[in-house]
């Protein structure tokens, strides 16, 4: 029986337990724990559960649960576009999955693993040495080095 806390009806005090403090914690929480998916189980079956059943599927949920691991990198955010929202996740951190795939990728894939890769790699690489470049460019004007005598960065590059 799931009650609301608005609600005027009369419940059980095993029911009244699922609306304390700790266990109203969200589900998509990091630090979830098996004791709050079986808080979130209706009151009446998980008050039907023998203590071996209780523990059996606490468990269970402990071993499904996921196990965060330290990154060097968590970088998180989102994006708003016109039409919708999207969101950007990086983690950098040490693999700790299977070594081995349950699926071997078709060469289609594979193919277009290799091309992504690259093309993320030329990218990064083209924003690394554009941002070091303006950097260079803006620490010379900022000192007051001129490398061409009477012209700038946009007279050189109209030459090209």
């Amino acid at each position: 029986m799931n009650v609301s806390p608005d609600s005027h009806s009369t419940s059980s005090s095993s029911s009244s337990a699922q609306w304390d403090e700790p266990s109203r914690r969200s589900l998509t929480d990091d630090k979830r724990t098996a004791e709050d998916v079986i808080n979130t189980m209706d009151a009446d079956v998980r008050d039907s559960l023998t203590a071996i059943q209780l523990s059996a599927v606490r468990e269970l949920v402990a071993a499904a649960l996921p196990k965060p691991s330290p990154k060097i990198v968590d970088l998180r955010f989102g994006v708003d576009l016109l039409v919708s929202r999207f969101y950007v996740v990086l983690f950098v951190g040490k693999d700790r999955r299977q070594s081995r795939r349950s699926y071997v990728p078709s060469p289609v894939a594979r193919i277009g693993n290799v091309i992504v890769a690259i093309a993320l790699l030329v990218g990064i690489n083209v924003l690394i040495s554009m941002g070091i470049f303006l950097l260079a460019y803006l620490t010379k004007s900022a000192v007051g080095i001129d490398l061409f005598p009477d012209s700038h960065l946009s007279d050189q590059m109209q030459k090209f």
